[in-house]
């Protein structure tokens, strides 16, 4: 991994750490996220599901009603145990970027992770997500999409894209964040071997399901 990419994802990791007791506010307080609430019903999600940055579990008791089984990853110790207190699954805490997956799912589910993976890793995350699926499974997810960068503090001259978040005690952090063109997405993962079927969901999101061609 290249040393700058590097720092930006040890700095990315940092700030969710720190900000594991805000992490919850942001749902309750934005007005449009009940809008993904349909997107993810129609998600194909079945079976045995993996969740990749799972978080405070905000996604995860939702995947479990509709799972035989749920495996969460996330890379903060803090948000994974708020995430235990709310939904029952199997919690792993790893670096997306490192881990590797011990088994296959049916299923691979992630919100609001993809945009946090710099261009350069893309190729070894949809390698990671293949290695985790059964034949024929399917990946799916929710993020934001190019509306959101309007109210995001986008920052200019950096070699990754990236923003600038602030926590409730004034502290600044880097994070990655990619606004993906639902169009230049399905095209890029057509190129990493994948058939992908992603929409823009509302003014701010979008929503993807992809296989790998085999």
């Amino acid at each position: 991994m290249d040393d700058g990419v590097d720092a930006l994802v040890r700095e990315q990791i940092a700030y969710y750490r720190a900000r594991a007791p805000e992490y919850d506010r942001e749902y309750l307080e934005r007005g449009d996220l009940p809008e993904l609430g349909p997107a993810f019903d129609a998600l194909p999600v079945s079976a045995d599901v993996l969740e990749l940055a799972c978080g405070t579990g905000q996604w995860t008791g939702r995947l479990a009603a509709r799972a035989r089984s749920v495996t969460a990853v996330d890379a903060s110790p803090e948000v994974l145990a708020i995430a235990r207190e709310r939904a029952d699954a199997e919690y792993v805490c790893a670096d997306l970027f490192t881990w590797h997956p011990a088994r296959r799912y049916d299923t691979v589910f992630f919100a609001f992770w993809l945009s946090h993976v710099p261009p350069a890793l893309l190729p070894g995350f949809w390698e990671t997500v293949a290695d985790a699926l059964v034949p024929g499974g399917a990946a799916v997810f929710l993020d934001n999409g190019p509306g959101e960068a309007a109210i995001e503090d986008v920052l200019t001259g950096q070699p990754v894209p990236s923003v600038r978040r602030r926590l409730g005690d004034g502290s600044e952090h880097r994070v990655v964040k990619v606004f993906h063109e639902p169009e230049l997405l399905e095209r890029d993962l057509a190129g990493l071997g994948w058939s992908a079927r992603v929409r823009p969901v509302g003014a701010n999101f979008i929503a993807g399901s992809a296989r790998r061609d085999r």
